[in-house]
């Protein structure tokens, strides 16, 4: 199992989800600390970072991280629109 780690812009984005919102993160997060390479990788300026898409309440969420052999970095969660943007920032 790899140590999940936070990065801050994280951190600020989920303390913003309701519990029910939070608990779908739970399950996405696991599932990606299981099989890190199920999310799509990213080439470019966001090479090296992943993104997992799953649903929270019924919403299409996109989830942003990077890892190596032991470690999970969360970097980023949101919506489509303007996910990519303001991950390049």
């Amino acid at each position: 199992m790899l140590n999940i780690k936070q990065t801050a812009n994280f951190r600020k984005q989920i303390k913003k989800l309701y519990k029910n919102q939070k608990e779908d993160l739970d399950r996405a997060i696991k599932k990606i600390a299981k099989t890190p390479s199920i999310g799509k990788a990213k080439i470019g300026e966001l090479s090296g970072i992943f993104v997992y898409k799953f649903k929270m309440i019924n919403q299409l969420t996109l989830l942003a991280y990077e890892f190596n052999e032991t470690d999970l970095y969360l970097i980023g969660i949101g919506s489509h629109q303007n996910f990519y943007r303001d991950l390049k920032k």
